[in-house]
């Protein structure tokens, strides 16, 4: 969903909307495909599945009512491009993954586990809360700014750029909030002091064990914010253990040229037809 948000507003930030001769707005499944077919070529992966979100409403939102609240509402143009690009996706013979009361995320992680042990994963996505997800067989791959521009982090550069482990990036999101998701952390704990902490006493935890020994000002904002502090770091990890079931085989990499062009003829996607009939990947 970050993939396809991203595509609508890259491309109808100027106010033109593409559409098809029947009116049906396609920029944001456009701009997705062009992400998506980007990321196949340069990682060439055996497999691949797609995990969406199932509505607003998650176990996040009853723990916290304001999780997200502070999202517009999906532009009219968007909002029929939502079925749409999974079409798309399961034109590609990619399934398409997602379960009520859960996140994207947490299917993402789930599968991540699930299959860390049969391949190495990969995981594509411009959300960087999944840096959580991190380990010696989970590559996560974030969409930088610009088209086809990638930091690929495993833990070595994790720790060399951002100076923390996977489980410190839960750390950090507790401690600072997130104002993406709507979630406060320690009010007056920014990002500079809880990294300083994060990285002196490992963890949340080891923090809490040591309070006695922090400054009198950042001690104060924390033992008023215990509540908080726990419930947003709660609300900023990534579940592993969802049920949501993938069928390996179902996610091989194996493209119907024919069925691809096909939903591209419908959708007229002229320049991208082109690309997939030239590529190396089908």
């Amino acid at each position: 969903m970050a993939l396809l948000f991203r595509a609508y507003f890259a491309s109808a930030y100027g106010g033109y909307i593409q559409k098809t001769s029947a009116g049906v707005p396609v920029n944001a499944v456009h701009g997705f495909v062009k992400y998506f077919w980007d990321a196949v070529e340069r990682f060439e992966p055996s497999h691949v599945a797609c995990c969406w979100d199932m509505g607003s409403t998650t176990f996040r939102t009853e723990k916290y009512p304001d999780y997200k609240g502070n999202r517009p509402e999906a532009p009219d143009e968007l909002i029929p491009q939502f079925s749409l690009v999974k079409e798309v996706v399961e034109s590609f013979g990619v399934p398409n993954i997602g379960i009520h009361g859960f996140e994207a995320d947490d299917c993402i992680g789930t599968l991540s586990r699930h299959f860390a042990g049969d391949a190495h994963v990969y995981i594509l996505s411009g959300d960087h809360d999944l840096l959580q997800l991190v380990n010696d067989d989970v590559t996560v791959v974030i969409m930088k700014k610009g088209f086809s521009n990638y930091a690929v982090y495993n833990p070595q550069l994790l720790q060399e750029e951002k100076g923390l482990t996977p489980p410190q990036v839960i750390d950090m999101k507790g401690l600072m909030g997130d104002t993406s998701d709507n979630y406060p952390g320690v009010k007056g704990i920014g990002e500079k002091t809880a990294l300083k902490l994060v990285q002196e006493y490992g963890s949340i935890d080891g923090i809490l064990a040591n309070i006695d020994k922090l400054p009198k000002g950042v001690r104060t904002k924390i033992e008023a914010e215990l509540d908080m502090l726990h419930l947003s770091r709660e609300l900023a990890t990534i579940l592993t253990e969802v049920p949501v079931t993938c069928d390996w085989n179902e996610c091989r990499w194996s493209v119907d040229r024919g069925r691809v062009l096909s939903k591209f003829e419908e959708l007229e996607f002229k320049g991208l037809r082109k690309i997939v009939e030239n590529s190396k990947v089908v």
